[in-house]
């Protein structure tokens, strides 16, 4: 077979330019196995928040930060001051002619009215028509879309093989129902087209008029009409890009819509051209944010340094406990903030309790195969490739047998959903299902048996594995002073029928559980070997020191032991004490959660509510996540922080060149960026970024949730996930990263990471710099540029100009 080579023209090249400029602007969505949190502005991160509310407004009509009635009660109630307000303009005026402190506050008196996205040509159609175009689009897409893409929902799957824009084009082309409703010709039109998205594109945008300096915003604009199934296209391109490879699935979707416009514009050209035209003469505008969105802008900033100032004060009000000498225990836990109230909780059992926050990947980003099956789970952070490989340790027996156990299962499933035996199966078979809903109804299911130990890839040789146990202490800032037990603890969160389970698992691990992660990082350490070729590098583990794998389970707040893991004849000393010590700390976590959870009247409550199947709130996840914080323990210990704060442990001192402070910078800072980030889209712009109502949800090809029964998956949280019912329980405020360490560390660091630099440089991450008192003491003001943390100087020049 010989490759066939197409010459474009110098035209339709500085479209598929811009065709590959508006794909990157679109955030991913990753499929509810392994849904992970994603910034929704991922593709903006090189812009202001004003420039991309200026920017999304036009192709989204979305407004992206809270009304300004959300900050006029905080300033009335003291939450934000003069001085923050006056902070903030020092920073907006960076970038824009900033408002002055009077103005700012008029504004706060009114409201600007919600953007109106540029139309596509469907909207235009729509207004003379009478037709509802985009809605018919949407439909016609959802319903191919769904088919395509699915990942073993469906029962006959469409082939794939020829790529999606040939796919729909043999769908679209027998499919009547644009026709029935007025579009006539559109299969012919459909199927006389070239078989070559980028030629479809081009075309398109020939008979739209589309120049290239309209095409960026132009093209994020049909794609944003295509909601989730747009941001799926993305997640298929970041995971090739991933690989080395290349993507064309979200270009080709680009395709697809433009193609419906274009067709829709021969029918009414006579009654829309004029607007049209006036449409993509705005898109050839540059995008420059309103004064009254560089108001927003202000406020936004206002009210993080508001925050950041209560975090000081938080901070200073803590009491740290005095160590002496060896601990009997060391808890490694997630930096999820859902383990700051728990390790809150278990420190104030017994001063021997040491509590140590990291990612819960513990350093081993592994592709797993769990018992029973042959497919790779990729147990770490999505912005890495998996580093090592690992399997359950399961005899052939027991695994035979688990897929034989699997195989059944599935085939009765299929038999109850099939087309000819679904309808006879709910009559014959569906009053003994009712038992089945008493026990799910009164949360009285029991539990499934753990998974069987892991196991590292035995090619992996002992030097390697020496090495990925020293890179993993010192990263966590253990390398002597070992307790008798070294506690392990991954998170995960027991739910059910839940489709956005993952979400509430571990971020660090892929949206899996973190348990996979601590076995095999406790196995590792356990190792006599690895023990021998540690103390050689200057790492000395007592012999009586055992590293004890667990499972914080985030909806419960118990904490599952995997004793079974510890090699036989390791006695594990104090494990009656540390069983009573979590149980107690369980308790503690519950009653403090309880008080924000609806309808949980105590600590008991609590706990049911994960095997509730209609409890659409089981927990809050990362609700009103808004700082980052890596400093030792002490820095932090005994601040009650509400279970708001990511809180990874790291001494500068013991970390040599910096290596380890790079790490954090670049990844779980990054992965807490998107946490914090999503969260926000979801609150500030939910009927863009956010998951809908649970209520009417619906799973389609195992990727994602319609609300509803057709159209495109819903992105982000679902509305349940960030509100109530009667008030947010999420604030959307951009995460503060509070760092002990040098600046002129943290500056070298950014200057070698200029996409990490850019999530500080435009304030979608701020960075203040802790001293050696634990004091806030610098902030970054970007351009590796750095200001006392207490300064008035800046502030006190602003108001001078003023």
């Amino acid at each position: 077979m010989f490759a066939k080579l197409e010459s474009y023209p110098a035209a339709l090249l500085e479209l598929v330019s811009g065709a590959n400029t508006a794909a990157k602007a679109i955030p991913p969505l990753f499929p509810l196995s392994a849904n992970v949190a994603v910034n929704p502005f991922l593709g903006q991160t090189g812009e202001t928040l004003a420039i991309t509310a200026a920017r999304l407004a036009r192709v989204a009509g979305a407004r992206i930060t809270p009304l300004r009635a959300h900050w006029a009660r905080k300033l009335d109630a003291g939450e934000i001051t003069e001085a923050d307000l006056q902070d903030a303009l020092v920073a907006v005026k960076r970038h824009f002619n900033a408002p002055n402190l009077q103005e700012v506050k008029a504004a706060l008196k009114e409201d600007i009215l919600a953007p109106k996205a540029l139309p596509t040509v469907a909207e235009l159609a729509a207004e003379v028509s009478g037709i509802d175009w985009p809605g018919l689009i949407e439909d016609r897409i959802g319903a191919w879309a769904a088919s395509h893409f699915d990942q073993g929902q469906a029962f006959w799957p469409q082939d794939t093989a020829e790529g999606p824009f040939r796919a729909w084009r043999d769908f679209a082309a027998r499919d009547l129902t644009p026709e029935i409703h007025g579009l006539t010709g559109f299969c012919g039109f459909v199927a006389a087209t070239d078989r070559s998205h980028w030629r479809a594109i081009g075309r398109a945008s020939e008979k739209l008029v589309v120049t290239s300096a309209a095409a960026t915003t132009a093209f994020h604009r049909w794609l944003m009409t295509l909601g989730g199934w747009a941001q799926y296209g993305r997640y298929l391109l970041w995971q090739a890009e991933l690989d080395g490879q290349q993507d064309n699935t979200v270009t080709e979707l680009l395709a697809i819509r433009m193609m419906f416009d274009e067709a829709l514009f021969d029918l009414y050209k006579d009654q829309i051209a004029e607007r049209w035209t006036e449409t993509i003469a705005a898109h050839q505008t540059p995008i420059t944010p309103s004064k009254a969105l560089v108001v927003d802008a202000v406020l936004q900033d206002a009210a993080e340094m508001a925050q950041q100032r209560k975090l000081a004060d938080k901070l200073r009000a803590g009491k740290p406990r005095i160590a002496k000498g060896r601990p009997n225990v060391q808890a490694a836990f997630c930096i999820d903030v859902r383990s700051e109230v728990f390790r809150r909780a278990l420190e104030s059992q017994d001063e021997s309790i040491e509590t140590i926050g990291f990612a819960g990947f513990f350093g081993l980003a592994s592709a797993h195969k769990a018992a029973g099956s042959d497919m790779s789970e990729l147990r770490g952070p999505v912005l890495l490739n998996p580093g090592v490989t690992s399997r359950a340790a399961e005899s052939d027996k027991a695994d035979h047998n688990r897929r034989y156990t699997a195989r059944a299962k599935r085939a009765w499933g299929r038999f109850k959903l099939a087309a000819v035996s679904s309808f006879a199966f709910v009559e014959a078979a569906g009053p003994l299902y009712a038992g089945k809903l008493v026990r799910d109804s009164w949360a009285l299911g029991g539990k499934a048996a753990p998974e069987p130990a892991p196991m590292l890839d035995p090619t992996i040789d002992l030097e390697a594995r020496v090495g990925m146990a020293k890179s993993v202490l010192t990263a966590m800032s253990l390398t002597d002073n070992f307790a008798r037990v070294v506690l392990l603890a991954g998170h995960g969160a027991d739910v059910t029928n839940n489709p956005h389970e993952s979400a509430l698992q571990c971020g660090a691990c892929g949206g899996y559980a973190g348990d996979v992660n601590a076995r095999l990082l406790a196995g590792l350490l356990n190792d006599p070997d690895v023990q021998l070729g540690l103390r050689k590098n200057g790492i000395e583990i007592p012999s009586d020191t055992v590293f004890l794998p667990a499972l914080h389970h985030t909806t419960t707040d118990q904490v599952t032991l995997f004793g079974q893991d510890v090699p036989p004849g390791k006695p594990i000393n104090g494990l009656a004490e540390l069983k009573t010590w979590l149980a107690a700390a369980g308790n503690l976590a519950r009653a403090e959660r309880a008080q924000r959870l609806p309808r949980a009247s105590g600590a008991v409550a609590v706990a049911n509510r994960a095997r509730d199947w209609a409890e659409t709130r089981p927990e809050w996840g990362l609700a009103g996540c808004r700082a980052f914080v890596a400093a030792p323990r002490h820095r932090t210990e005994g601040a009650d922080l509400g279970g708001q704060a990511f809180l990874h442990t790291y001494d500068w001192r013991r970390d040599e060149g910096f290596g380890v402070l790079e790490l954090i910078i670049t990844a779980p800072v990054v992965v807490a960026s998107w946490i914090s980030l999503q969260y926000y889209g979801s609150t500030v712009a939910p009927d863009l970024f956010g998951g809908g109502n649970k209520l009417l949800h619906n799973v389609v090809g195992g990727i994602g949730v319609l609300e509803g029964n057709n159209g495109a998956p819903r992105p982000g949280l679902p509305w349940q996930s960030v509100h109530d019912g009667r008030d947010f329980q999420h604030d959307p405020l951009r995460l503060s990263v509070i760092v002990e360490a040098p600046r002129e560390a943290m500056s070298d660091i950014l200057e070698r990471h200029p996409e990490v630099r850019a999530l500080f440089d435009n304030g979608w991450l701020h960075l203040i710099a802790m001293d050696d008192e634990g004091k806030l003491a610098w902030r970054y003001r970007g351009d590796l540029k750095w200001s006392r943390y207490d300064a008035q100087s800046d502030v006190e020049q602003v108001m001078a100009a003023e």
